[in-house]
């Protein structure tokens, strides 16, 4: 039979579905509740499509076709749909995409994995975690005021995490930098300048030179280090930690050009015509000086768009304080990181970078009655304190003790997450449809590699048949009727006995967070997916 899809024809077999006949000509249909090979029950609607001929919109992932259909994949009245079914989904669902402490962080760490990695004692994988987002960790976990901490679930219950001091065991071992390899990518052949040599001329370095840029930073000053070294009391940050922190760059192949002063000249005359790209991060400067370079200023500092630190001028970038006045370091490091992710952008493609922010779903704070749930995969120990003073910081040991605290309030499939992805792209609201009282939090934790949360499930019933594909004596089944249908385990079996043969393929296959592992896969787990 023959049907068109977008205006592209398709010849199909009888028995084919929507889906596969648009797969056929090359048009993918987003999907939530669909897995190729399973047995469809089409609950989500986000694969819906338009039946033109007809005027109806289908389920495509179960809808055979038909001869002669006029289907239409993507349109207006789609997209509004598609984001209308995705906020029904989102309206009972409970949980958070990122952790409040993640949340809290201008770096935006994933605070929850780093200190998974160090309760499991994986100390070099938790600073490679840190280092994705925090070019500096040894310096920020002197000097960062921590509003990640202030953030933390775990204060609600007693007290929060001790996040930083957990950030400098990954960065340190009994005082010593923790000699771990920062993989770089090979050679670009393009080269940046950065001026200014504090925690976000710093940090835009050390991202440059891991994507394999040569990077030269220049400074007015004999030594590196711009506000960090001039202006943070020496008792809150050793000079040796900030050397220490210096040298990875330096070894990773930054050339420093220091006790030069780049004025006007240097500016127009060496750097915008020597460099592919220029990162300004000089700090608080005179307004007169960016204004010889022909920047645009206003009365906080100098005017960039905030979704990319591009200036009006192409090719030339700022970040820290030079566009806002006293920042924490934390935040100039970010956005250190962020220039340099827009100057790589810059020089593959010859645009500036739009801005990205992915959905976020969030629940609020816990309730009590929540508390054990929450609690269940942590310890219950209150905050330690490190032996040797908080300057030294924790042993291993103590890292070890103090990481197992944290109760894991993040989605641990934030990447993979369909629903995430789909309610990003299609601009859902999480509490256009929400009830005025939401669900109480569950986790069932008694399983040995797998956690499931029922409040981040959506009733697609994938689980069900794979563990029925499977042959699992018990498996997993639907429980109770319209809003109140759940997935569970028949005859209050725990879930070690229900999934006994089939746990990391339902894991790999659920949509979203609701069934995921309890441990971060290393490149030797045999739990890895």
């Amino acid at each position: 039979m023959k049907l068109t899809i977008d205006h592209i024809t398709v010849t199909v077999s009888e028995g084919t579905t929507l889906m596969e006949a648009a797969s056929l000509a090359g048009i993918a249909i987003p999907a939530l509740c669909h897995l190729e090979g399973l047995k469809h029950h089409p609950s989500c609607m986000v694969c819906a499509v338009k039946d033109t001929g007809r005027d109806r919109i289908l389920p495509s992932c179960s809808y055979p076709a038909e001869e002669g259909m006029q289907i239409l994949t993507h349109s207006p009245e789609l997209r509004e749909f598609r984001r209308e079914a995705l906020e029904l989904l989102l309206s009972d669902h409970v949980g958070d995409c990122d952790a409040p402490c993640q949340r809290a962080c201008p770096a935006h760490m994933d605070i929850p994995a780093m200190n998974r990695f160090i309760a499991e004692g994986r100390f070099d994988e938790a600073l490679q975690k840190v280092r994705e987002t925090i070019a500096l960790p040894l310096i920020l976990s002197y000097i960062c005021p921590a509003p990640c901490e202030k953030a933390c679930h775990r204060g609600t219950i007693d007290q929060a995490v001790s996040i930083c001091l957990l950030k400098r065991s990954t960065a340190h071992k009994e005082g010593q930098l923790r000699p771990v390899a920062i993989p770089v990518d090979p050679p670009s052949g393009k080269k940046v300048a950065v001026v200014g040599s504090g925690p976000a001329g710093l940090s835009a370095a050390f991202y440059l030179l891991k994507a394999g840029y040569q990077c030269h930073l220049f400074d007015q000053h004999s030594l590196a280090g711009g506000m960090l070294r001039h202006h943070v009391l020496r008792e809150k940050l050793p000079v040796k930690v900030l050397d220490e922190e210096i040298g990875v760059i330096r070894e990773m192949g930054a050339v420093f050009h220091l006790g030069e002063m780049v004025d006007k000249t240097a500016f127009h005359e060496r750097l915008c015509r020597d460099f592919d790209a220029v990162i300004l991060a000089t700090g608080a400067v005179e307004e007169q000086i960016l204004r010889d370079f022909g920047l645009e200023t206003d009365e906080h500092g100098i005017k960039v768009s905030l979704a990319n630190f591009g200036t009006k001028t192409p090719g030339v970038f700022a970040c820290g304080n030079m566009i806002r006045k006293r920042q924490m370091a934390v935040r100039s490091v970010a956005q250190g990181k962020a220039a340099a992710i827009s100057a790589i952008h810059f020089m593959r493609t010859g645009k500036t970078a739009g801005s990205h922010h992915p959905f976020n779903s969030t629940f609020g704070r816990l309730t009590k009655e929540e508390f054990y749930e929450y609690l269940g995969e942590s310890s219950e120990i209150l905050r330690i304190e490190p032996s040797r003073g908080v300057l030294t910081g924790f042993s291993e040991a103590e890292a070890i003790r103090e990481a197992a605290r944290c109760m894991d309030c993040n989605c641990r499939k934030p990447l993979s997450c369909k629903l995430r992805r789909y309610a990003g792209e299609y601009g859902a609201h999480q509490k256009h449809y929400s009830a005025p009282v939401r669900n109480q939090i569950k986790r069932i934790v008694q399983h040995e590699l797998v956690v499931y949360e029922p409040e981040k499930c959506i009733r697609c019933g994938i689980c069900v048949e794979i563990s029925a594909r499977e042959g699992e004596p018990f498996g997993l089944a639907y429980s109770g009727r319209g809003f109140s249908v759940r997935i569970t385990t028949p005859f209050h079996q725990p879930l070690s006995q229900s999934l006994q043969k089939a746990a990391l393929a339902c894991v790999d296959a659920c949509p979203t967070g609701a069934l995921a592992l309890k441990t971060l896969p290393g490149k030797n787990d045999k739990n890895a997916l």
